[in-house]
C-alpha cells in the first residue's frame, strides 16, 4: 500500500495538474496519456530495481546459493521474484492498452475515466503482489545482516558438537565478539572473525553446533554449518570436548566426526581437544585415549587447548595456518596456470668456482668512524627499561626531569588554586587529631551526665507556664483550620484595620486561661478609650455659603447617569435602554462602540486557487 501511495503521489506531483474541457481534444488526450505513462514507468523502474538488486542463485558462488536455499528456500525465493517479473510485464501491458484506447477518447470525461481505470488496474496488480513483496523484504533485511564471507580467501573453519568451545576459540584468536553461554546452540548462524598471520589476512568462520543424525533431519541452524563445510576452501578445526561437559560423550563426538568426514576431503584437518584445563587426554580412560591415538596414527594432528587459560590456542592457529598455506600452494602447483607463471620466472643460482672464502668487504675508513662513535660511558636508563624492571610497582614520574634552578624543589607539591585561593591554606593537617580530641571530650561529658534532662528541677509556676503555652498553641492551630474552612471570596480586611472590641479580647484571653480582671489601666484599655473619643462624630455645623459660582456648582452636581432624570422610575427605564443598545455589540464580540472590524468570513487562502480532491468544507 505504501509503494502504491508513493507512486501515485509522485505522479500527481511530477505531471501537470490543470486541464479544462474547452481545450483542444489532442491536448486533453496527451495530458492523461502522460499521467498513465508516468505511473507505468515508475512502477516499471521500481520493480526492475527489485529484480536486479536481488542476487540470482545461478550467478552467485555455490556457497551463497546453498546458504540462501537453507535460509529462505530456493523455490519460494524464485517464485516470489517470478511473480514480481510477471506483475511488471502486466503493468506495462495495461499501460500500453489504455494509451491506445485513449487515442479514441472524444471528451475530457472519457479520457479521465480511461486514466482512472488504467491507474486502478495497475494498483490492483500490485496489491496482489503483497505477499511476495513482504517475503522479499524479510529476505532483504536478513541478507543485509549476514556476515561477509569470502569463499576463496584463506579460511579456518570451526565445527563440532554444540557447546564444545568453538565461539570461545574464535574470540581468542580474532577480533570477533561472539556470544558465549553455557547452553547448546548459543550460536545460531555463521559468524566471521579476522586475524593476521605472516602479514596475510585470514578469516575464521564459527559455525553453529551439529548433532549426529541423518542429513534430512537436520534443521536450518545445522544446515548452515554443513553448507560452509561443503563449499568453503579452508582448514577444518574439528573441536572436541575432552571433559564431556558439553553433554556428549567422546564416542558420540567420534561418531559425528566419522559421519561428516566426507565433507573434510581435500582439506587440511586438525583435531582440537578443548577444555584441557578441566581434563587432559592423559587423564582419560584407555578406550578414550585410543580414539586420539588413532587420529595421530592416521596423520591427523591432535592439539590440546584451553580457551580459559589460552594454552595451545596459538599452537593450533599457527599449525592450521601453515598447513593451509602449504595445501593452497600444492593445489596451485597441480593446476594448469602454474606452467604459464613458471615460464616467466628464472631463478639464477651461480655455481661455485673454487673453495676460497670471500667475506664482505668493509673499507677501513668506515671501520675507523664506527670505532670513534663507540662510547665507554654506561647507557642511560630509559623509562621503558625502568618499567620492564619494576613491573607492577612502576609509577611514571615526570617531575624528576624538570629543569629548575633549585634541584631540591622538583618533588614539591604544586599548589592547587581555586578562585584565586590556594586550597592548601584552608586545610588543617591536624584536623583528624582535633576531631578525635573533641569526640573524647564529648564522651566524658555524656558520662558525667551534663546532657541529662532536668525536668524534675522545674517548679510549679514553670509547669503552669508550659501548660498555658501548649493550650495557646492548640488554640492557634484550631483557629488556622477554621479560617481555612471558611469560604471567603470577597476582599479581606487587613488585621491592622480591624478593630477588636475590648469585651471580645477579654473573653478570648480569659478562655485561654489569663486573668483579665482589673485591667482598666492597661495599655489596650487606654487605647480603646482614646480611639473611641477620636472616632465619635461631631455634630455638623451649618456650612458657610459658597463664595464662588463654580464651587457651588461642583458641590451640588449630580452623577452623570442620574443627571437629567426625573425620578427612579425614569432612571430604571434609561438603564434598560442602555443595556438593550449594547446587546448587538456584545453579540458581535466588539471591543466597544468604536470597534468597526469586519471579520473575513471567506479567507482567500482557503477558498481561492486549485482545490484538491476531497471535501470542500472549511476546517
Amino acid at each position: 500500500q505504501e509503494f502504491i501511495d508513493i507512486t501515485l503521489s509522485k505522479t500527481q506531483r511530477k505531471t501537470p495538474t490543470v486541464i479544462h474541457k474547452h481545450y483542444q481534444i489532442h491536448r486533453i488526450r496527451h495530458f492523461y496519456m502522460r499521467k498513465v505513462k508516468y505511473t507505468q514507468q515508475n512502477y516499471h523502474d521500481r520493480l526492475s530495481q527489485i529484480l536486479t538488486d536481488f542476487p540470482k542463485l545461478d550467478d552467485i558462488h555455490p556457497f551463497y546459493a546453498d546458504l540462501m536455499n537453507v535460509l529462505y528456500d530456493k523455490d519460494h525465493y524464485k517464485l516470489a521474484l517470478g511473480q514480481i517479473n510477471i506483475a511488471k510485464n502486466l503493468i506495462d501491458n495495461v499501460a500500453k492498452d489504455y494509451v491506445r484506447l485513449m487515442k479514441y477518447g472524444d471528451s475530457l470525461y472519457r479520457c479521465k475515466q480511461l486514466k482512472r481505470a488504467a491507474l486502478g488496474r495497475m494498483c490492483t496488480i500490485l496489491k496482489r503482489q503483497k505477499q511476495s513483496l513482504e517475503y522479499l523484504e524479510q529476505v532483504r533485511q536478513h541478507l543485509s545482516r549476514l556476515p561477509t564471507i569470502d569463499p576463496n580467501t584463506r579460511t579456518l573453519l570451526l565445527c563440532g558438537y554444540p557447546n564444545v568451545g568453538k565461539s570461545s576459540f574464535i574470540n581468542k584468536v580474532t577480533r570477533a565478539d561472539v556470544e558465549v553461554q553455557p547452553y547448546a546452540f548459543t550460536t545460531k548462524s555463521l559468524f566471521v572473525g579476522h586475524m593476521d598471520y605472516k602479514y596475510l589476512r585470514w578469516q575464521v568462520v564459527d559455525t553453529p553446533g551439529i548433532l549426529d543424525h541423518p542429513l534430512e533431519e537436520r534443521n536450518t541452524i545445522e544446515m548452515q554449518a554443513i553448507t560452509a563445510l561443503a563449499h568453503l576452501r579452508s582448514a577444518v578445526l574439528y573441536v572436541m570436548d575432552v571433559s564431556e561437559q558439553c553433554g556428549h560423550t567422546l564416542e558420540q563426538q567420534l561418531e559425528l566426526f566419522n559421519n561428516i568426514r566426507p565433507l573434510f576431503a581435500n582439506k587440511p584437518l586438525i583435531i582440537v581437544a578443548n577444555k584441557c584445563d578441566v581434563k587432559r587426554i592423559s587423564e582419560l580412560s584407555e578406550e578414550n585415549q585410543k580414539i586420539f591415538a588413532d587420529f595421530t596414527a592416521e596423520g591427523i594432528p591432535v592439539v590440546e587447548t584451553s580457551t580459559l587459560t589460552d594454552e595451545g590456542v596459538i599452537k593450533v592457529k599457527t599449525e592450521a595456518c601453515d598447513k593451509l598455506l602449504a595445501h593452497r600452494v600444492d593445489t596451485k602447483m597441480k593446476g594448469k596456470k602454474v606452467q604459464d607463471v613458471l615460464n616467466r620466472l628464472h631463478l639464477a643460482v651461480p655455481a661455485k668456482r673454487d673453495e676460497k672464502e670471500r667475506p664482505p668487504f668493509i673499507p677501513e675508513g668506515a671501520l675507523a668512524r664506527r670505532k670513534a662513535m663507540e662510547v665507554d660511558a654506561p647507557k642511560r636508563k630509559l623509562e621503558k627499561d625502568l618499567e620492564m624492571e619494576l613491573g607492577d610497582d612502576y609509577i611514571l614520574d615526570l617531575q624528576k626531569y624538570w629543569d629548575l634552578m633549585n634541584a631540591e624543589e622538583k618533588q614539591d607539591i604544586i599548589p592547587e588554586i581555586w578562585e584565586g585561593h590556594n586550597i592548601a591554606d584552608y586545610i588543617d593537617p591536624d584536623i583528624m587529631k582535633k576531631l578525635e580530641e573533641l569526640e573524647k571530650e564529648e564522651e566524658l561529658k555524656e558520662k558525667a551526665g551534663e546532657y541529662d534532662s532536668d525536668e524534675e528541677l522545674e517548679d510549679e509556676e514553670m509547669q503552669e507556664t508550659r501548660q498555658l503555652a501548649k493550650q495557646i498553641r492548640e488554640k492557634k492551630k484550631l483557629k488556622i483550620l477554621a479560617s481555612k474552612e471558611k469560604d471567603v471570596h470577597g476582599p479581606r480586611m487587613p488585621r491592622t484595620i480591624k478593630k477588636v472590641e475590648r469585651k471580645t479580647l477579654e473573653k478570648e484571653m480569659g478562655s485561654l486561661g489569663l486573668d483579665m480582671t482589673n485591667k482598666d489601666e492597661s495599655h489596650y484599655a487606654l487605647q480603646a478609650r482614646r480611639s473611641r473619643s477620636v472616632t465619635r462624630k461631631r455634630k455638623r455645623e451649618a456650612s458657610e455659603a459658597p463664595t464662588s459660582r463654580t464651587r457651588s456648582q461642583s458641590a451640588s452636581r449630580p452623577p452623570r447617569d442620574v443627571s437629567g432624570v426625573r425620578d427612579t422610575k425614569m432612571l430604571k427605564k434609561v438603564k434598560t435602554m442602555m443595556k438593550n443598545s449594547q446587546k448587538e455589540m456584545n453579540r458581535m464580540g466588539k471591543k466597544g462602540e468604536a470597534d468597526r472590524h469586519v471579520f473575513d468570513l471567506k479567507p482567500k487562502h482557503l477558498l481561492a486557487g486549485k482545490r484538491k480532491s476531497g471535501t470542500t468544507d472549511r476546517r
